[in-house]
């Protein structure tokens, strides 16, 4: 008895992975992986919103972004002098502190209105702050 049930175990060996391999390689033929535009079956990936991989931020925008942030729940005042701290900390914004400012003059006169945005003008970055207001106010 132990000698036919060898025997089966080792067809069963032998037919069992070609079984599944065959009916593996026949299903994979069977799924329209090219198939006709018209074959509403068949799920695919969308070319057309493919995600762009993100570009890296430069130090800059970081500090512009965060800066107009905070402007959003502290005065001007406050936020012209966290970007002065910023430039001394890592002088290599300070050849962006002028834009930096600007942005921030501009967006000052969004949320207070020229006159009030105006008062709050520090020597930061050349007055490029009051040039941001000026700008804005300006219309341009």
């Amino acid at each position: 008895m132990t000698h036919s049930v060898r025997r089966i175990g080792r067809s069963l060996a032998f037919v069992l992975p070609v079984v599944l391999v065959l009916s593996g390689t026949l299903a994979v033929t069977s799924v329209p992986w090219a198939g006709g535009a018209g074959d509403s079956r068949m799920l695919t990936a969308s070319s057309q919103n493919v995600s762009v991989p993100a570009v890296a931020r430069t130090p800059q925008d970081v500090l512009r972004d965060r800066l107009l942030a905070d402007l959003r729940a502290k005065d001007p005042g406050t936020v012209l002098t966290q970007l002065q701290r910023e430039v001394e900390a890592r002088p290599s914004l300070g050849r962006h502190c002028m834009s930096i400012a600007r942005a921030l003059g501009r967006a000052a006169v969004d949320r207070f209105g020229p006159t009030r945005a105006q008062q709050y003008s520090k020597p930061v970055c050349d007055t490029s702050f009051a040039a941001g207001v000026a700008q804005r106010s300006q219309g341009s």
